[in-house]
């Protein structure tokens, strides 16, 4: 790490105050506790106030404000404290507000204030002291932004007797806003430092040894300075409406000589504010860039090891889990079924698959797949407790939005899965691992942890959406596996899509599913199909619209459940149909398979990439692996020779008539050939027809 060199301020600060001294005072009011404070999202509420008190705009308007997430004090938490956050944050303000500062010089009651804190972290000590000065000076600020606009404001003012014309104490005001803000950045800067995961990866003693120091001295000027603004908001909201309204000043009237001195303790006031900001100015100057060094540093050593870990086998998977989530916080992840707050002990010997995306998870219909395919998958009961879903969202921005925060704190009441809690505290290196080594981009993906913590698959989410939970333990070597074991039929297409589907599939029934935008075209094909099963020959039609299903598709829907049959599936539905047609796709890829190499990705792409406005169909019976793709004008043509190949229904199935027609004899003449098929329970009955001169095959049997 590079090595932090003491910066000019902390040798100039000895003509202030002996630090040697006082680091020591520090540090035996220094006693914390397992308490845990979510300091940033306190600092976040404190800046909230801020920027609104030292806004210049005025907030009247007939535009609601909407709240903050963060500055909601009810989300943010203090763990294992005796007392409510805000019983706390009352109790430091009674300390900046209700003790007299002539009774006490400012260092006294600077050190008391650490007595009370004592049991908190530095960043949480300076966020604390913050929050307490922010109340007093967000009323005030508010009085005298709302006191023009408003009549309460006016009432509530003249009772706390503020002064309505401030114009003298503009100096003042504005040095105060100044300062408030620079504390703000200060405490940034001592809660980035401490969230650093030094611990885990080692630092340099010697630059942490210099480091340490110089956030406990910052942390004491901090809360000296939040005293300091306090006192003063307590003095202006008690000046008299005399002590401002003065508008001459003469220095030969002696009459004006009270006013000159009036005059006089508004600019020292004034300068006290300013000499404070300059001097914490200075400190952030040089911390700042210290802190970003510590933290770049920290971030590459922690790369590293996140590498080293994701090489080396384990007994489990905990090293892992809490290297990633459980550096703050030792209850990290919510179970959303019952919300609980859990450690990461409590997926030990689970397969962990970490659902990385945006705030605002999946598209519905994915998202309710998703569920669907796991957690409601009637596998699903065979391994249940074996494998976890944990939600990591990560913002698309540099930091969190108030608007992701608000999605996320909505979508994590409806989840039936695992999630992180507080994502916004991710550790960054952490964060940016998974975008570098993971390939997270911004699209949904589904990382799978095997029990021991090693990587199994970077991206499971499409074997999810094919196979639901019977792709467990959902790994690369599975997915490979579940493709070699399957054939392009009917029971690929539909797999889990809609209960009824599957039943047909199961019961061997003869299926059509067929799609198109053109509803001409579709009146004329179920009218065709209606004298085919009006002839006797049964089927079930399945309608699912084209590719990227829109408006015209729900629209379709709707005139075909009024004029034609009403359709199995619904809209999101059909979107789930193509949305596994696009996983099958993507998981062949990835496994290196293409159209022209294999069956499956053809026939899944004829489809995708369908865009023939007079529709297609799909044939197919029960688990058979005899499928009949159609498009165009060639299903019109099919259909209209029913009766020609229709007679062969009688003698082969379904398919293999309508196969006669549409794909003519490959021999003229005599056909010999001949096909051995191994004996299999119930195929004594069936017969097959032969692929060269689509005729029926004589049957024989051949004893071994």
């Amino acid at each position: 790490m590079t090595s932090v060199q003491s910066g000019s301020f902390w040798q100039h600060s000895q003509s202030y105050l002996d630090d040697e001294i006082l680091i020591k005072k520090l540090l035996l009011s220094h006693d914390p506790d397992r308490r845990r404070l979510n300091s940033e999202m306190l600092l976040s509420a404190v800046e909230n106030i801020v920027f609104h008190a030292t806004a210049s705009e005025e907030l009247v308007s007939d535009k609601p404000v909407n709240a903050n997430f963060k500055s909601n004090i009810s989300n943010i938490e203090l763990i294992e404290s005796p007392e409510p956050l805000m019983h706390t944050i009352y109790k430091i303000a009674h300390e900046m507000l209700c003790k007299s500062p002539g009774k006490e010089d400012l260092h006294t009651r600077t050190m008391a204030s650490f007595d009370l804190l004592g049991s908190h972290r530095w960043g949480a000590k300076a966020a604390l002291a913050l929050a307490a000065f922010a109340i007093s000076y967000g009323e005030f600020s508010l009085l005298m932004q709302l006191r023009p606009h408003i009549p309460l404001a006016v009432s509530i003012a003249n009772f706390k007797q503020i002064p309505s014309n401030m114009s003298m104490l503009k100096p003042q005001v504005k040095a105060l806003r100044s300062l408030s803000k620079t504390m703000v950045d200060l405490t940034k800067c001592i809660i980035e430092y401490e969230a650093l995961p030094l611990v885990h990866v080692g630092p340099d003693m010697e630059d942490l040894a210099v480091m340490k120091p110089k956030i406990y001295v910052t942390a004491y000027w901090i809360i000296r300075s939040t005293l300091v603004c306090s006192s003063q908001i307590k003095s202006l909201m008690a000046m008299k409406p005399e002590q401002v309204h003065a508008k001459h000043f003469k220095l030969n009237n002696s009459a004006n000589f009270s006013y000159f001195s009036r005059y006089s303790n508004i600019t020292i006031a004034a300068w006290e504010l300013l000499s404070l900001d300059n001097r914490l100015s200075s400190i952030y100057s040089h911390l700042r860039p210290q802190v970003d060094a510590f933290r770049r540093q920290t971030e590459a050593k922690m790369h590293q090891k996140l590498l080293s870990l994701f090489k080396k086998s384990h007994i489990d998977n905990q090293n892992v889990l809490q290297m990633m989530f459980a550096l703050k916080d030792d209850l990290p992840l919510k179970d959303c079924s019952t919300q609980e707050k859990l450690g990461v002990s409590a997926l030990k010997s689970k397969v962990v698959l970490l659902l990385i995306s945006k705030p605002d998870l999946l598209p519905f219909e994915q998202l309710f797949f998703l569920v669907n395919q796991t957690y409601d998958h009637p596998h699903n009961d065979k391994i249940e407790g074996s494998y976890a879903i944990i939600w990591v969202p990560i913002s698309f921005y540099e930091a969190w939005t108030d608007a992701e925060q608000k999605l996320f704190d909505f979508i994590s009441n409806s989840m039936p899965c695992y999630l992180v809690r507080q994502p916004w505290s991710l550790n960054s290196a952490v964060v940016n691992f998974m975008k570098q080594e993971w390939n997270y981009g911004g699209e949904a993906i589904l990382v799978v942890l095997d029990s021991e913590g090693m990587i199994t698959n970077l991206n499971a989410l499409d074997m999810v959406f094919i196979w639901g939970s019977k792709a467990y333990p959902f790994s690369l070597s599975r997915e490979n596996e579940l493709w070699d074991g399957e054939q392009w039929k009917m029971q690929l297409i539909t797999n889990e899509i809609h209960p009824i589907l599957t039943q047909w599939v199961e019961e061997g029934r003869n299926i059509c599913i067929y799609g198109s935008e053109n509803l001409d075209w579709i009146r004329e094909f179920n009218a065709k199909m209606k004298d085919i099963k009006d002839a006797g020959m049964q089927h079930e039609m399945i309608y699912v619209g084209k590719n990227n299903p829109g408006e015209h598709t729900k629209e379709i829907l709707s005139i075909m459940n009024r004029e034609i049959h009403s359709n199995l599936l619904s809209f999101t539905k059909i979107q789930l149909f193509w949305l596994r047609l696009e996983s099958m796709r993507r998981s062949k890829s990835r496994l290196g398979n293409n159209a022209s190499t294999d069956n499956v990705v053809a026939q899944v792409s004829a489809l995708l990439d369908n865009n023939n406005d007079n529709g297609w169909a799909v044939y197919g019976k029960g688990l058979s692996t005899d499928i009949v793709r159609v498009e165009g004008d060639e299903i019109f043509r099919c259909l209209n020779l029913f009766r020609q190949w229709g007679e062969n229904v009688g003698r082969l199935e379904f398919i293999d008539a309508l196969r006669t027609v549409l794909e003519p004899p490959l021999v003229d003449g005599p056909c010999n050939h001949t096909q051995v098929v191994p004996y299999s329970e119930g195929l004594v009955q069936g017969n097959m027809v032969c692929q060269n001169c689509k005729l029926l095959m004589k049957k024989f049997t051949i004893y071994e």
